[in-house]
């Protein structure tokens, strides 16, 4: 008989440790990946750690093969399609040309941030001079007025968005867990909900305009006035979401928790933060992430009928253009668009995974 070495068995042994060791931080990854709609990156690191590759490699194909197969299928039949489309522009623009639209635009960004450099330049040297030759009175520092670039479109709809949701989370929350602890708040604000939440965006902005351009009379303020236009626009539109989910996830409590909490003599506060809160908080970040969402496409309406600054506010220009580059920067804006509210998504998701424990991952 062969003699058993104890110093392989103990190698083989911490070999095989280590490789659970592995493959448990891979499950733990898995949780974010999910969430970050990497869900693919899994079995990529599996398959690599020895896991059974030939299942590895299926769940690869199915995460990933299948997605980038069908967004090749969309390319090609869009490629092959969009010239046959004639509109008053001309033909559709295929998958190069919108492409091509993207470096144009990244191009005119990078001029005109050049252009906004070589103006603050100039404007120092002149305060430079004005100082040396002792008219220190006559030194002024003037702002940039040249035209935005589409990123600064892209970062002036983001932050007007965020804007209106925070408002709307602000307001939604309390009202939300107050119809979900009292009968009689909720018979209150459930007509209100039923009649204000089917109210376009386009309804509700002419009043917000009217209302804002009186009370707000200064334009040199904190805030602009198409800045509180869109955003108010979007709070008034995405609030119901967070409030309705809000409501049903606090009037969904376990009946024994509220007894226990009876039981305690817990006051309001401490009912509301220790208990109401943590049981209700997978809907409520349901209620926050459909009201980013409605935020974001009400913002986008909100922009271009408001002609407001921000993406909306592109695209109707481009529209207005009517160039033979502009139905591709349309395009482009449309992607830009889909992404974006993609990503809103994914970070509310994110959120939502960090402070809830039911949360599908």
């Amino acid at each position: 008989m062969t003699a058993i070495d104890p110093q392989s068995l103990d190698l083989s042994a911490e070999k095989e440790a280590r490789k659970q060791r592995l493959f448990t931080r891979i499950n733990k990854a898995d949780s974010w990946f999910q969430v970050l709609g990497l869900a693919w990156i899994t079995p990529v690191l599996k398959a690599a750690a020895g896991d059974n590759p030939k299942a590895q490699v299926s769940e690869i194909w199915r995460l990933l093969g299948v997605p980038l197969l069908a967004i090749g299928l969309f390319l090609a039949a869009w490629a092959t399609l969009a010239p046959t489309v004639q509109t008053s522009l001309g033909a559709i623009p295929g998958p190069v040309q919108v492409w091509e639209q993207v470096g144009n635009l990244h191009a005119d960004a990078i001029r005109e941030g050049e252009k906004e450099a070589a103006f603050y330049v100039r404007q120092d040297e002149r305060n430079a001079k004005l100082i040396a030759d002792g008219k220190a009175d006559r030194v002024k520092q003037r702002v940039y007025t040249g035209k935005p670039t589409y990123y600064d479109q892209i970062w002036t709809s983001i932050k007007t968005v965020f804007f209106g949701f925070l408002i709307a989370s602000v307001v939604a929350i309390p009202l939300g867990i107050a119809a979900g602890l009292s009968p009689t708040a909720n018979a209150a604000l459930n007509p209100l909900i039923q009649i204000f939440k089917p109210v376009s965006p386009l309804a509700w902005l002419p009043l917000v305009t009217m209302i804002v351009s009186a009370v707000y009379a200064t334009n040199d303020g904190l805030f602009s006035k198409s800045f509180l236009v869109s955003a108010i626009t979007v709070t008034l539109c995405s609030l119901w979401p967070t409030l309705i989910n809000t409501a049903l996830g606090v009037s969904s409590i376990d009946k024994d928790l509220v007894s226990v909490s009876k039981v305690l003599k817990m006051n309001t506060y401490t009912k509301i933060t220790k208990l109401v809160l943590p049981s209700a908080l997978p809907l409520i970040f349901t209620g926050l992430r459909l009201s980013l969402g409605v935020g974001w496409m009400v913002l986008i309406a909100a922009e271009m009928l408001a002609q407001n600054p921000g993406l909306g506010k592109f695209v109707w220009d481009e529209f207005q253009n009517g160039s033979s580059q502009s139905l591709a920067k349309i395009m482009v804006a449309v992607f830009t668009i889909g992404i974006i509210g993609f990503l809103l998504d994914r970070v509310m998701y994110a959120l939502q995974s960090m402070f809830t424990f039911s949360a599908q991952r």
